[in-house]
């Protein structure tokens, strides 16, 4: 019979809340604790500048949960998803979001399939370059998905190659449109790459999800820095001083 006592799979015990810690069970039917759920993130659009990282490592993500960072995303390769696993639980009590490449998925049935492995496995939403359609399959099957627009790396050759996005007016409408198309297919939150900063200031303020800056300034609900840069632990190009977050990486923002 199972348990609900803490430590052994069951219910976390009611003092979760003096931590500071929300009660909750994953898609995947798993108990545990997290600093935010969906809706508190919603709740706090508008309100106060969240952070993000992305670790690389089991003792990264547990260096950014004793650090305090709001938010993870973790590179999730369904074919070999140990290390996803293995980050996951060295931060149990941050939101983490599974970052999942383009070409995972062919149809909604496989979007849907591994959206639900990646919650199996202690996720708490996945981030996608899923197509509106794709991110709709997977949004009605319950899956909190975040997706990605302006700079898609992967899909860079339709922009003009790894360069800033949005700097004509056409183009700011369209990196605006598509954003729209996400949110009409159900998305909660909507990673922003490499567009200029007011552009983003002023769609955060249009659309219901959040967005997450990775190179795009401040003006973003979220900030969005990997791991690597906050560390140092690779080579130039570097993050650009004051902004929060990279502009020139872009590549690497890509499962």
């Amino acid at each position: 019979m199972a348990t609900h006592a803490t430590g052994d799979g069951g219910i976390p015990a009611r003092d979760a809340a003096q931590r500071g810690l929300k009660r909750v069970m994953t898609l995947g039917g798993a108990y545990g604790t997290r600093n935010y759920t969906v809706k508190d993130l919603r709740d706090l659009k508008g309100k106060r500048v969240l952070t993000e990282t992305l670790p690389f490592s089991a003792e990264e993500a547990s260096a950014a949960e004793e650090a305090g960072i709001d938010l993870m995303k973790v590179r999730f390769d369904p074919k070999r998803p140990e290390l996803a696993a293995e980050i996951r639980k060295a931060a149990p009590n941050t939101f983490m979001s599974f970052s999942v490449a383009l070409v995972a998925a062919a149809t909604e049935a496989e979007a849907v399939r591994i959206g639900y492995q990646a919650m199996e496995l202690g996720a708490d939403g996945i981030m996608c370059q899923w197509s509106p359609r794709f991110v709709a399959a997977a949004a009605e099957a319950g899956i909190p998905i975040e997706g990605h627009a302006g700079l898609v790396p992967r899909k860079s050759t339709w922009t003009g190659g790894l360069r800033a996005v949005g700097k004509t007016i056409e183009e700011a409408l369209w990196v605006y449109q598509e954003i729209r198309k996400l949110e009409d297919a159900g998305a909660w939150a909507v990673e922003v790459e490499v567009i200029p900063a007011e552009l983003l200031a002023q769609i955060s303020k249009r659309t219901s999800l959040l967005t997450s800056s990775i190179g795009a300034g401040g003006g973003g609900d979220i900030q969005f820095l990997f791991a690597e840069d906050i560390l140092g632990n690779k080579g130039p190009p570097y993050p650009r001083a004051g902004t929060g977050t990279r502009q020139d990486r872009s590549t690497h923002s890509s499962p």
